[in-house]
């Protein structure tokens, strides 16, 4: 008997007890729609957790900081230098490890709390000085105006850009492009009104959302006229760096401290704060715990498939009765027991596969209904499809395995007079 002829004789069994072949289907269907479902559930977290790693902005990047005051005298001892002949971090050493550095991302940082007046009344604003990299880092984007321009960031330009949640407090209604507030005992231009922040517009989850709700109700400056205005001889809070990718991070990280080691008259009064390294080692044990649920969800998922594969089981002995006869005639036509086992695997495996595709169409769209309804993307991985298929087929092997060999020693002359 061919493999072909196997299959259909197989699948017009199946057609002709629907509603049996419904039944032995079910069990299947679920198991694998449970298996499918789980690993991309786990798939879909692990994903979620890495997009919202990257859009923390912390990945393959490194925080220089003025080291703390207290390491002082030690660093004195050390280095043998005074403090009076070592400038502070400053807006200039920023401009060289930019200017000398393959960076995919870098901005400084001068943060600090400021009265403010607009319209004549006075309030209260938290001002930060950057660059436009900083909200391309955030993801966030300009709604109304614009973002600095080169000149702007280079020359100390007294313009601002104000964040979504700022303006929507300060200025209600009115639109404030244009408009000049005062920001201490400087006047600056608004030049830009940053827009809601993207995640939020897409109800999705993300671990920092009290963070990016508190950087739209600030101000932004210009990081060079913060240097200028708001700190003296120039210095700045921290440096950010972002390299290129996991490979050129740990040079990025070496020459820009050899870099301002020879700026500092290699005093180290700075220190280095490893985020992308931090993040690696989170992201990783996430991924850990996470395979760990994989696994432990599937096998729990598994049952259902065992509890479909033992209705199988069942409804092929059953099956072996009901064609008696017909195992009797194919064997006095010259069917061999090869050609009857295998006829009986086809019919199981294709219970299964047919149960499998149900599976895999069922978990699609409860995966679909559960992303639309928590605002989260949940993807069907090719790894999670396959290994509910194979699963399915393996455990429909292992149903149609004893019936079919029972099948295939049947003696055909009983056979044929079974029901005589």
């Amino acid at each position: 008997m061919h493999i072909r002829d196997s299959f259909f004789s197989s699948f017009q069994t199946i057609m002709t007890h629907k509603l049996r072949s419904f039944l032995t289907l079910i069990g299947i269907v679920i198991g694998v729609m449970a298996v499918v479902t789980m690993f991309s559930a786990i798939d879909g977290m692990k994903r979620f957790v890495k997009e919202n790693m990257e859009k923390m902005g912390w990945d393959n990047s490194v925080i220089i900081t003025p080291s703390q005051q207290q390491n002082y005298w030690n660093m004195r001892f050390r280095y043998g230098k005074t403090q009076r002949n070592v400038q502070p971090l400053s807006y200039k050493d920023y401009r060289l490890l930019t200017d000398s550095l393959n960076v995919k991302m870098s901005y400084g940082m001068i943060e600090e709390n400021s009265d403010f007046s607009a319209g004549g009344k006075k309030k209260y604003a938290k001002v930060r000085a950057t660059t436009n990299d900083f909200l391309i880092n955030k993801t966030y984007e300009v709604g109304k105006g614009r973002a600095f321009s080169t000149f702007e960031e280079s020359n100390a330009s007294r313009v601002c850009i104000i964040g979504y949640y700022f303006a929507k407090t300060h200025f209600q209604s009115k639109t404030p492009l244009n408009q000049v507030i005062k920001l201490g005992n400087q006047n600056y231009r608004i030049i830009g009104i940053l827009a809601d922040d993207p995640l939020s517009q897409r109800k999705n989850f993300n671990f920092n959302a009290w963070e990016r709700r508190a950087d739209l109700r600030a101000v932004y400056i210009p990081l060079s006229t913060g240097a200028k205005y708001m700190r003296t001889n120039g210095a700045i809070d921290y440096i950010y760096l972002q390299s290129p990718d996991l490979e050129s991070y740990k040079s990025l990280k070496n020459k820009a401290r050899q870099l301002l080691l020879s700026r500092h008259s290699m005093y180290p009064n700075f220190g280095f704060q490893n985020v992308g390294t931090f993040l690696m080692q989170i992201t990783e044990q996430t991924n850990k715990i996470m395979d760990k649920f994989n696994i432990t969800l599937s096998i729990i998922a598994s049952v259902s498939l065992l509890v479909g594969g033992i209705g199988l089981f069942s409804t092929l002995l059953i099956s072996i009765t009901e064609r008696m006869k017909e195992i009797g005639i194919r064997k006095s036509f010259g069917a061999t027991e090869g050609d009857i086992f295998f006829y009986f695997i086809a019919e199981a495996l294709s219970l299964s596969l047919l149960g499998a595709g149900g599976g895999v169409f069922l978990a699609m769209l409860l995966l679909k209904i559960f992303s639309t309804v928590v605002g989260m993307p949940f993807y069907i991985p090719v790894a999670g499809i396959v290994l509910g298929i194979a699963f399915s087929l393996f455990i429909g092997f292992l149903s149609g395995l004893y019936p079919a060999i029972k099948a295939a020693k049947i003696n055909p002359i009983q056979a044929i007079f079974y029901f005589d």
